[in-house]
């Protein structure tokens, strides 16, 4: 590999370091490695400090960000930190000519607290809260901080916790992190944090048709901080391409003067809400008499099993184990076996003589001798010890998840999908439930109606998630607290044009033939009456 004193300016050292371990080395570490044009704007913002003489890398990879900024500061003092010692060695070969840079194989996350910085730059490790150390670490943060965080909270946001405390006075960090936490729930005390200690300045948030990174789904953004008080608001700056980028980089120059994007400030930012409102155009603002969704129903997950290959069963595999259809719930297993927007009997008997998985296993308070084979056999594979599975008596029971008359898928690319279940059968995490507190059959069409169309699909994307490649997710709570038109506001006469129509459609697609002219029909219905 090359050395530093060749001032790479491109992303070869990744290239080959890809090549020399597995793609599995890498997620196990969360190595997803930054364009090399991205780290050079990053580095040019740390740069800007002209007291810059120490930088931290918390996360120091194979030190992309220490060799951006040696191409233009070669004095300052630069300190690294990772865990892997495969990626380590071969940084070191990197850097094996500069005495100036240090690299240790510690966790930053529990080491060097006492410490501050002129500069810190980095691209932390993207691990949920299910794929890290998260209680113990939590509790390291917590204490040192003094403040209390969700237990679902992604490692990134406590890396940039930390380097936040971190800063000098007169310091400046950098951050490229998925931009997830600002529209989650678990970011809402992650957001509070960063209002309270006044230290963010930019949030620039990718818009790119493409991941940034290869083999992420995750969508990106930079934070830009100062430790300055040069400014009480923070800016956020959409990007679309590479070059805007590189365009902001020369903005960014004239710092604090600059002014690109939409600066809110900080007494005006909202913690508890997602921040998309603040940089990208909120489709419920085109419609007026919006309620939220919760004032019809409340969306909740699907049975989690903790062990879906155990609990699901087809025809055959009952066949084979001897396992009366009477311990078996209907359920939906797959999203892929729902076609449409209406889900019957009819459909549930064909996915039965095809073989499909549509059952669980509910073996509770059974004497039948083959269930309790069946139930031995998962003691003996372990299922029993698996991490839902050990927290419920007995391990084999499974939720009391009741069927709900409507389905909302949780991924999606096109949109939220909505599915009556007219067979009132279960469903697995693949769908939410939702469970309305409406009993009038003619408004339960009417809702229908109004969730199968466009408007409704618009308006809910306002509480999307956002991954990589366009896929977006729903939480519960993102459905539940999303703004509908409100349903109650219509007059007779237009609500009974809705349903016949609705109707009609319904018929159309049970005889596959689905007939979109009818629901543009009644969207263009719901337009004229909620559009402002």
């Amino acid at each position: 590999m090359q050395t530093i004193k060749q001032n790479i300016k491109n992303n070869e050292p990744e290239k080959e370091y890809s090549l020399l371990v597995s793609i599995e080395h890498r997620k196990k570490f969360a190595q997803f490695f930054t364009p090399f044009s991205i780290a050079e704007f990053m580095a040019e913002w740390i740069l800007g400090n002209e007291s810059l003489k120490t930088v931290l890398d918390p996360a120091f990879g194979l030190g992309i960000f220490a060799r951006a900024i040696r191409l233009s500061n070669k004095d300052c003092s630069i300190k690294g930190f990772d865990i892997d010692e495969t990626i380590l060695n071969q940084a070191l070969k990197l850097f094996e000519d500069e005495d100036k840079t240090s690299i240790y194989l510690k966790d930053y996350m529990f080491n060097d607290w006492d410490n501050r910085y002129d500069g810190i730059i980095c691209n932390p490790p993207y691990f949920k809260f299910h794929d890290y150390e998260n209680k113990t670490t939590l509790k390291e943060i917590e204490e040192k901080l003094g403040l209390k965080l969700n237990g679902f909270t992604n490692l990134y946001t406590l890396f940039l916790l930390k380097s936040a405390h971190q800063l000098n006075l007169g310091g400046r960090a950098a951050y490229i992190i998925p931009s997830e936490f600002l529209n989650s729930d678990y970011g809402k005390l992650v957001k509070a944090y960063l209002i309270k200690n006044k230290l963010l300045r930019f949030i620039i948030i990718f818009d790119f048709e493409e991941n940034v990174f290869d083999d992420a789904l995750t969508t990106s953004s930079i934070l830009l901080f100062a430790n300055d008080n040069e400014s009480s608001a923070v800016e956020f700056v959409n990007i679309r391409t590479l070059e805007e980028l590189l365009s902001f980089k020369t903005k960014l120059k004239s710092y604090p003067k600059v002014q690109a994007g939409n600066a809110i400030a900080f007494c005006n930012l909202n913690p508890d809400i997602k921040w998309r409102t603040y940089y990208q155009e909120q489709n419920a603002a085109r419609f007026r008499n919006l309620v939220p969704f919760s004032s019809f129903g409340k969306v909740v997950r699907g049975i989690a099993t903790g062990a879906n290959e155990y609990f699901t069963f087809n025809k055959s595999k009952a066949k084979q184990f001897n396992i009366s259809e009477k311990y078996l719930l209907p359920c939906i297993i797959k999203s892929v076996d729902i076609d449409g927007a209406f889900f019957t009997n009819d459909d549930f008997e064909n996915l039965k003589q095809n073989d499909r998985f549509i059952y669980l296993f509910k073996g509770i308070n059974s004497n039948d001798k083959s269930v309790k084979q069946y139930i031995e056999k998962g003691v003996l594979e372990n299922v029993d010890k698996k991490f839902l599975t050990a927290s419920r008596t007995p391990w084999y029971s499974i939720e009391n998840r009741p069927p709900s008359q409507i389905w909302v898928s949780v991924f999606n690319r096109n949109g939220l999908r909505f599915i009556r279940n007219e067979a009132m059968i279960s469903n697995l995490t693949t769908f939410h439930c939702i469970y309305l507190n409406i009993f009038s059959e003619q408004k339960i069409d009417l809702l229908f109606a109004y969730l199968l169309t466009d408007i409704s699909k618009d308006i809910f994307n306002d509480n999307r998630r956002e991954y990589g490649n366009g896929l977006q997710k729903f939480e519960p709570n993102d459905i539940n607290k999303a703004m509908i038109v409100d349903i109650d506001r219509i007059d007779k006469k237009n609500e009974q044009k809705i349903i016949a129509l609705f109707q009609e459609y319904r018929r159309s697609e049970l005889q596959k033939q689905p007939n979109r002219m009818l629901l543009e029909s009644i969207n263009s219905i719901f337009k004229g009456l909620f559009e402002q």
